[in-house]
């Protein structure tokens, strides 16, 4: 990863590193989804993060995940400061925040507190899931295009850069799954490695369908959860009531106080 760009700040810096990474269950970035609720660097150049999730009862395997990533994020910042990584408002905060300050490895870390936890798995699965939702987008856009599929299929990695799709996304995914592959190869290959079809993408590409809305349907429900706990006001771009209005009941209210003023 890049270290600090020209003219940036630690702050910068910091924020910056803090997007990359990710929910590994919805492929968002946590800083995006309101789960940093504080990133200082002090004078010092020390650096304190405070992490929140959506619920109290979040499941701790989802919080050893992105506390392990943003831990590896704070390692590379480029000026190596000491750091403290808090875990907010947890069934497990405390324990988990008194083995961070013992600077326990994960490792040691999951094997003590859920050790019949298998995180690796369980960030495979994940990876999985974020590997076909950016595949589908990248899809989508090549058909968007007007694009045959038989030519979809014959496109190199190289060639994905004219699309209108979050390409790089995709391409990270792609390399992260198959280190070797390369430029000239197939931009579109199952998560298995098989080559894909023009005959079974229809298929294949329901199936990617279903991986979408499940993970944009969990992401709805995280920031409904985390508004209705924090009171932060979250609406669609468009104004359209989102799964927070109705978690909270605010879409009918919306609705009647609308018709009160006709």
């Amino acid at each position: 990863m890049a270290g600090i760009t020209p003219g940036e700040s630690r702050q910068r810096e910091l924020w910056r590193r803090l997007d990359t990474v990710m929910d590994p269950e919805l492929d968002e970035s946590v800083v995006a989804m309101g789960f940093v609720e504080s990133a200082t660097v002090a004078t010092d150049g020390r650096v304190a993060v405070a992490f929140r999730l959506p619920t109290y009862w979040c499941s701790p395997n989802f919080a050893f995940l992105m506390l392990e990533d943003l831990r590896d994020a704070l390692t590379g910042l480029s000026w190596a400061p000491q750091f403290q990584l808090t875990l907010r408002d947890h069934l497990m905060g405390e324990e988990i925040n008194a083995a961070l300050a013992a600077g326990q490895s994960f490792d040691e870390i999951v094997g003590r507190l859920a050790p019949d936890a298998d995180i690796r798995g369980l960030r495979e699965t994940f990876s999985m899931k974020a590997f076909k939702r950016r595949q589908e987008a990248v899809l989508l856009a090549a058909r968007a295009s007007g694009i045959a599929d038989a030519a979809i299929l014959r496109l190199t990695c190289a060639e994905l850069g004219t699309l209108e799709a979050p390409v790089a996304r995709y391409l990270a995914a792609l390399a992260a799954r198959f280190p070797d592959h390369h430029a000239g190869a197939s931009a579109f290959v199952t998560w298995e490695g098989a080559a894909l079809r023009a005959d079974d993408l229809p298929r294949y590409m329901a199936a990617l369908r279903s991986v979408r809305i499940n993970m944009e349907f969990s992401g709805a429900l995280c920031r409904g959860l985390r508004e209705s706990r924090y009171h932060e006001v979250v609406r669609g771009e468009d104004g359209e009531p989102t799964l927070a209005d109705f978690v909270l009941g605010r879409a009918g209210v919306s609705e009647m106080q609308e018709q009160g003023r006709r």
